[in-house]
């Protein structure tokens, strides 16, 4: 009878075989990325603020806003992310941790 070859992944976390496939800071970016747009879509909703309204009151194109709401886009700089936050009388606040 062959025996079983283990898997080295088995039992570790998903973390960590992100950053041994070197896939790990990309990974963390679109997960970021998910999250803003999803928080902007709904504030957007809650203000009752539509694209084109949101583009105006940031002085852009609606064509930023759509790359801003889309959650697999995580090439939105920090000056845009702040603009819409302001757009919406939000803050945006980033945290290291360990």
């Amino acid at each position: 009878m062959a025996s079983k070859q283990s898997n080295p992944h088995v039992g570790s976390h998903f973390e960590a075989f992100l950053r041994e496939e070197g896939r790990l800071e990309e990974a963390t970016a679109l997960a970021i990325k998910r999250v803003l747009a999803w928080e902007f879509e709904q504030a957007m909703k809650k203000a009752n603020i539509s694209q084109a309204e949101m583009a105006r009151r940031m002085h852009t194109s609606r064509a930023v806003i759509r790359r801003l709401l889309d959650g697999n886009d995580p090439s939105v700089t920090l000056g845009t992310i702040t603009r819409a936050a302001t757009a919406l009388g939000k803050n945006i606040r980033f945290k290291l941790a360990a």
